[in-house]
């Protein structure tokens, strides 16, 4: 018996961690792994490509930070990219390379665009709608809650024009790098 149950852990331990060569070889990697995997890779890109950013007033415009929230959303899901959203920022700020309008500006585009992908409509120009949650939903709440809260007179327009500045070319790098994954082939491999 106890050889028995090493050979069923090896079969276990090799399909774990065996690399799927093609779409049925990757279902013997739970679901779940493979996302906590990705996300953890691109939260890793984004903190790294979010240092790269420009000062505008108190907030720092970051595109690579709504490419990545963008392309989450549509590999990962609403939560997971919510999630990694949550953790780059916190990361950013602890390092300094972010403020804290990273917050209300990278959470709601991820979720945006998972929400649209996964409930609505399942195609990757829901990429593009990431500037809906990061300057409608989170420039105005950077403006209402966030800018007050620090001490800052910031306008909502200051907000909606830097978070869109943004996120709209995030969002368009997102969408074409999106598309270039799909055509590789390397898509398979994340859902």
């Amino acid at each position: 018996m106890e050889k028995g149950s090493q050979v069923g852990k090896k079969s276990f331990i090799f399909n774990f961690f065996l690399t799927p060569t093609d779409k049925s070889a990757n279902k013997k990697t739970p679901a779940t792994a493979r996302q906590v995997a990705l996300a953890a890779v691109l939260t890793a890109l984004a903190v790294v490509l979010g240092s790269l950013s420009i000062p505008v007033g108190a907030t720092k415009v970051a595109p690579s930070q709504h490419m990545i929230n963008a392309i989450a959303g549509v590999l990962l899901g609403p939560w997971y990219a919510v999630l990694m959203a949550f953790i780059t920022a916190t990361i950013r700020i602890g390092l300094g390379v972010g403020t804290i309008f990273a917050y209300p500006g990278s959470v709601f585009g991820g979720l945006v665009v998972g929400i649209v992908y996964k409930y609505i409509k399942k195609t990757d120009y829901a990429v593009l709608l990431e500037p809906l949650g990061t300057v409608v939903i989170g420039a105005t709440l950077s403006a209402w809650v966030f800018a007050p809260y620090i001490g800052s007179s910031l306008t909502i327009s200051f907000f909606w024009i830097a978070f869109g500045a943004s996120c709209i070319p995030g969002a368009i790098l997102g969408f074409l790098i999106l598309k270039v994954i799909r055509r590789s082939g390397f898509d398979k491999y994340f859902v």
